[in-house]
This record gives C-alpha cells, structure tokens and sequence, in this order.
C-alpha cells in the first residue's frame, strides 16, 4: 500500500513548485553558478596564444586528452584558467579513500564521525592542491615545447616565469570551482561538483548534435546510423535510469522495545545496497589506462623513434589500443569489471557494517549477528556486484563499438552518460524533497489553523 509521502509526492504538479519560493530560490542560484563556470572555461592561461592552440588541437584528438576535456566542457582544449576542471580534486579523493581503507590512522578517523570526515576532506583539498601544481608544471613545460615539429609555438614568452604563473592560476582555478561547487550544495540545488562536470559534458553536446546532423544533410552519415545512434542513446539511458537505482534491500530487525502505552514494539529497517555500488569510477580508470600508451605518442610525436625498444612498443599498443579493436574492447571490458569489485570494497565494508548492527542491536533475521553477518553481507555484496559489473561493461562498450562500426567521433560514450544519468536523477530527488517538505509544511499549517478555529 503506498504511503501517505508516496501520494503527496504523486500529487505534486507545477502549482506546488510556483509556491516553493526557497526552491525557486536554489534553481536560480545553480543555474547562476553554472553560467559563471561557463564563462571561465572561455578565459585562457596567460601567456597563451589561443589561435595556435587551436591548431595544434586537432592533433592530439583520441587520446586520453579527450576524455578529461570531456568532463571540463572544452577548458582542456583552450587551456583555460579551469583547464584541469575538478578532476584532480576526484583523484584525491578517490586515493583519500583507498588508503582510509588501507591505513589504520585514517581508517580510525573515518570512524571519529563529523571530526574525522572534516579531517579527511582536510587532507583531500591538500592533495587536490598538491596535484593541481604537478599537473600545472607538466602541462605547462608541455605547452612550451608542444607543437614545437610543426613550427608552431602555443607560449608567447616560454620561461620559469610562465610555468609559474600557469601553476598559480591552474590551482587558483580549480580551488574556484571545488568552492562554487560547495556553495551550489549548500545554498542550490544537487551535489556541486557533479553537476559542474556534467555541466560540461552537457555543453558540448549542441556542437556534437550539429555535426551529427549536419553529416547527415551533406551525406557523409546515412539516416540509418543517425536513426540508430538516437535510439541507442535513449535505450542506455533508460537503462542506466533504471539500474542505477536498484537496490536489494535487506531487512533489519531491531529487539522489542517498550512503547509510551507500555506496549512492546520492534522497530524493523532496511539496509539499501546498490546494484552499482562503483558508481562511474571503474569506467573512468579502465579507459584512463587503456589511453595512455597513446597520450604519450601524441605528446612525443616525432621525437619517437620507432626503430627503438620503447618507440616500436608503443607504435604496436596504438595499434592494438586503438577503438575498436577486438583486444582494446577486452581490455576495456575486463578493466571495468576488474574495478568495478574492487572499489566496491573499498567503499563498502562488510566487517564495519556487522560491527555497528551488532553495536546498535540489529540483526537480519535468520542470520547470527557478527561474523555470520559479514559474510552474509559479502556473500549478497558480491553477486550484486556480479550483475553491476556487467551492466557497466555492457553500457561502456556499446558505444566503443558503435564508434568502431560508424566512425562516429562519440563524445557521449557510457562514463558520460553514466555521469549525466546519475546527477540529473539525484537532482531532480533533491527538488522532489523539497517540493513534498513544502507541502508537509502547508498541511502543519492548515492543522495548526483549524486547532485554533476550534
């Protein structure tokens, strides 16, 4: 039977929203936010020449370059003040959570509650800065000598002085944004960060979309693949849409409990595990692996000399590597599993979650509390996760091959669409919240009214 907040969230319509002036409120700062991360994606590095950056561009398409300009919406390719975009904050965090898993120092803080997590995120903002000026002094001392074959120099005036202003501003710039990204969780709406890197997925798709249809006009793209292409995206993100939100819920059974009438009451919970615990992460470090060999050929070009151990190496994994390609789709394929179970158990431990059930009472009926129960919950973690993993694979590599067979420059492969899916889903559960918080608001009032009128 559906509850009393399922049927006031089915009756919500655009009356309720018009009345939520706070909600209105959030949306308009958001999307304020996000205008403001558009425009600085358009600002260049100083010491850039935009025009030849643009030229030399086109030569290092396919790379794993791709991919990070992807998700900072094109700052990567004008090298703009948010060139690195929120990626080395992700990275951080991503190794702040492996070795709270592994180091017992920073597990034991992890437990501490809202002191330890601050710490955590203390030390997560100190890598992200760390990692910014390692990137910034490698990307710049790439610009200065990046192009150099082609007579082409994207620096005006190479030197220490540009490596350092260019480090400065790429840090100052991704600070930027990990704090607009706060201020859109704490005063907007939705996770901040996330929708900054879906923002600039987002923003290149009206490019991609003309191109798609304008090959289509000329005849360099037959109907059919266009046709196709439309209808594997909506059938991806319907599934992604409906996996993403699939849980197997176990059931909590907490001991009897004396209620105010003196009657004896058990409290019953559920504990939510997610088909696809991993989220987008596996995806993200299968591809990042598999693109490298070809990152650094693009950045070496002729500097590399093909007759040498290194040079023959990594001509052969380009060829091997490129998309398509029966060993490269293997790879990818196995990657995304491979990650998939292992920052499961990163992120979700089945001893911690049986300590703190045994802690506060709990059990799941049938199941002994403490060591039964961690290995009922690996045991239930682990075939979930089976499932999870191939649904990853199978959306990740779908496009691969549709790029392979159509020779489409596909932009929304799975990891962004993954990425899309997921936040736009969590925004619009965060607006649903508060639109039905508003109308339990409005229902208190008109109770509290018709006391008073008796």
């Amino acid at each position: 039977m559906a509850s009393r907040a399922d049927n006031i969230a089915s009756q919500m319509s655009l009356a309720n929203f018009s009345k939520a002036t706070e909600l209105r409120q959030r949306i308009w700062f958001t999307i304020g936010a996000l205008i403001v991360f558009r425009f600085l994606s358009f600002v260049p590095l100083p010491g850039i020449n935009p025009r030849v950056l643009a030229q030399l561009a086109e030569t290092t398409q396919g790379g794993i370059l791709d991919m990070f300009n992807m998700f900072t919406g094109g700052s990567l390719e004008r090298m703009s003040l948010i060139a690195l975009g929120v990626m080395p904050y992700i990275t951080a965090s991503i190794v702040v959570q492996l070795a709270s898993a592994l180091h017992p120092t920073l597990a034991a803080l992890k437990k501490e509650g809202s002191t330890g997590r601050q710490k955590l995120n203390q030390y997560t903002r100190y890598g992200t800065v760390f990692l910014c000026s390692i990137q910034g002094w490698f990307l710049a001392a790439g610009l200065e000598s990046f192009g150099a074959s082609n007579g082409l120099n994207a620096v005006i005036d190479p030197g220490m002085a540009f490596r350092i202003g260019v480090v400065i501003s790429l840090v100052g710039g991704t600070m930027f944004l990990l704090w607009l990204g706060e201020q859109i969780t704490s005063r907007g709406i939705g996770n901040g960060v996330s929708l900054i890197i879906m923002a600039g997925i987002v923003a290149q798709f009206p490019g991609f979309a003309s191109n798609l249809f304008e090959g289509g006009r000329t005849g360099s793209i037959s109907p059919g693949i266009i046709i196709g292409f439309i209808i594997m995206v909506v059938v991806l993100i319907l599934i992604i849409s409906f996996v993403e939100r699939a849980q197997r819920r176990l059931l909590i059974q907490y001991p009897k409990r004396a209620t105010q009438r003196g009657m004896m009451q058990a409290d019953r919970s559920h504990l939510p595990l997610k088909l696809n615990t991993a989220g987008v992460i596996p995806p993200i470090f299968a591809s990042s692996l598999l693109l490298l060999p070809l990152t650094i050929s693009q950045f070496a070009g002729s500097s590399v000399d093909t007759d040498s151990g290194f040079g023959g190496t990594i001509v052969a994994l380009n060829q091997y590597l490129a998309h398509g390609q029966p060993l490269y789709m293997t790879l990818y394929a196995a990657g995304i599993i491979f990650f998939a179970f292992f920052y499961t158990a990163v992120v979700f431990n089945p001893e911690e979650t049986a300590d703190n059930l045994k802690k506060n009472g709990g059990f799941i009926p049938g199941i002994r509390p403490g060591k039964r129960t961690e290995e009922y919950l690996d045991y239930v973690l682990t075939r979930i996760t089976v499932v999870g993993a191939i649904y990853l694979a199978l959306v990740c590599v779908i496009p691969e091959y549709m790029i392979a067979q159509t020779g489409i420059p596909l932009f929304l492969g799975g990891t962004s669409l993954l990425i899309v899916v997921n936040v736009t889903v969590d925004t619009i559960s965060q607006i649903q919240s508060h639109l039905l918080a508003h109308q339990y608001g409005d229902l208190i009032k008109k109770a509290k009214l018709k006391g008073r009128n008796r």
